[in-house]
């Protein structure tokens, strides 16, 4: 497998735990009880850090997508070139950043949009890679 690969299954694996988190604050007390299950809780109603754990996992699905059609693209193509494969393993440590540094609520204005937009180079970064080795 190659490295570019191996780091869009870590991302996916991040993608697919990051709901345990707010699942967590949604279920701790004191919260309001919310056992009906008839729709998902008010995240207003509930502590900050849960609201942001809840917009972590959402903006981690909003960047995965792109990553995953480009990086698959690349790899049907046979692209695999130093600045794919740091581009991908940057991408996954800065994703993993950013849901650690939105969760706990350290990475604020203006350090978290710095960190999405740096995940948006490398998907950029990747896509060129494409488009100049392909042609």
């Amino acid at each position: 497998m190659t490295t570019e690969l191996t780091y869009l299954l870590l991302t996916a694996l991040l993608a697919a735990s990051l709901w345990i988190p707010y699942i967590v604050g949604v279920n701790m007390p004191p919260a309001k009880q919310f056992a009906d299950f008839h729709r998902p809780p008010d995240i207003r109603q509930m502590p900050a850090w849960v609201h942001r754990a809840y917009r972590a996992h959402q903006n981690l699905l909003e960047q995965m997508m792109p990553f995953a059609v480009i990086v698959l693209v690349a790899h049907v193509l046979g692209i695999s070139t130093s600045t794919t494969v740091w581009a991908s393993v940057a991408f996954f440590w800065i994703r993993v950043a950013h849901a650690v540094g939105m969760i706990s609520g350290m990475a604020q204005f203006p350090v978290r949009p710095i960190i999405f937009t740096a995940g948006w180079i490398c998907i950029l970064t990747i896509g060129l890679q494409v488009f100049w080795h392909s042609s």
